[in-house]
């Protein structure tokens, strides 16, 4: 028998919108890119859309990441159950409450039929929260320079 203890468990965070076409997409993917297998991230939406945004999948293609197995899922609890935390991003009261899930509220615009700048400052914002954020659940982590950086 070894020595150690139970495995160390993975965090894994729900970023939850209404289409799961946008913010909740991009900030999945983002954790994805940043964590390295150190947190796991699922998107879903309260009412999910038939695609992403193809202005959301445009840009995050030009930042180098690969968005093509993006598909809008619905947002169960059993999904927020199996969370560490839940990200809300604009379906606030309409994503299911579990209790002993912490809940945490990020007020970003919605990208959905904006422009190239406009996606890309909504962005920029996601990756300064998701930076943060994988700081707090992986503090050992050691970050690769952000996407969004000035070359």
């Amino acid at each position: 028998m070894s020595h150690r203890t139970i495995e160390e468990r993975i965090p894994q965070v729900v970023f939850a919108c209404v289409r799961n076409g946008g913010r909740s997409v991009a900030a999945r993917v983002l954790t994805e890119h940043y964590a390295q297998g150190r947190v796991i991230a699922l998107s879903a939406g309260t009412q999910p859309g038939e695609h992403i945004h193809a202005e959301v999948a445009e840009v995050l293609e030009r930042l180098g990441l690969d968005t093509s197995r993006e598909q809008p899922k619905h947002l169960t609890t059993e999904m927020v159950a199996g969370s560490d935390l839940a990200i809300t991003l604009g379906c606030g009261e309409e994503c299911p409450y579990v209790p002993g899930v912490t809940y945490r509220d990020w007020p970003v615009d919605d990208p959905g039929g904006q422009d190239e700048p406009t996606v890309r400052r909504i962005l920029a914002d996601l990756d300064t929260r998701v930076r943060a954020l994988l700081g707090e659940l992986a503090p050992d982590l050691v970050l690769a320079p952000s996407v969004l950086a000035p070359d």
